[in-house]
């Protein structure tokens, strides 16, 4: 993907990404991908990164505070039931922050916005939306027909 971090480069200025300002959002009208837009995505990763984290610290806090000791065995499992779901949420995120940390690679290495199959920019919409995206719309759907058709075999 080289040629990627070079078409990024060549079409942006040193300072681009300087003089970005919170009320920026990409537009197709610029350059794909160019300084802006890597440093705009890369903060909007980071700082959804943090209030993951956030989110987590407040469950390990809350967890070390409320104790199960309900001393009726309904409640108790009323809580444990909240718990283990709340549990289950912590570790999806997890695995989202581990998506994030790849997207943040994947900017370091000028193949952030890019498909990882076809090579084709992905749409500044769906990044927008799902900036841990890594297939545009199209390769995405094909991908996930092909997995139904594997999956019903």
């Amino acid at each position: 993907m080289a040629t990627v971090f070079n078409r990024v480069t060549e079409s942006t200025g040193p300072d681009a990404a300087n003089d970005i300002d919170e009320n920026y959002r990409p537009s197709a009208d610029e350059p794909f991908m160019n300084l802006k837009q890597q440093a705009y995505f890369r903060r909007k990763l980071i700082a959804w990164k943090e209030a993951i984290q956030r989110e987590a610290q407040g469950t390990l806090s809350q967890l070390q505070i409320d104790s199960l000791r309900e001393p009726d065995l309904t409640d108790r499992a009323s809580s444990e039931t909240d718990w283990s779901i709340e549990l289950r949420t912590r570790d999806r995120q997890r695995k989202l922050i581990s998506k994030i940390d790849a997207a943040l690679r994947r900017i370091e290495e000028g193949e952030y916005g890019y498909c990882e199959v076809t090579g084709e920019p992905i749409s500044l919409g769906r990044l927008e939306a799902r900036p841990i995206a890594t297939m545009t719309v199209e390769a995405q759907e094909r991908h996930e027909r092909n997995e139904k058709v594997s999956r019903d075999d």
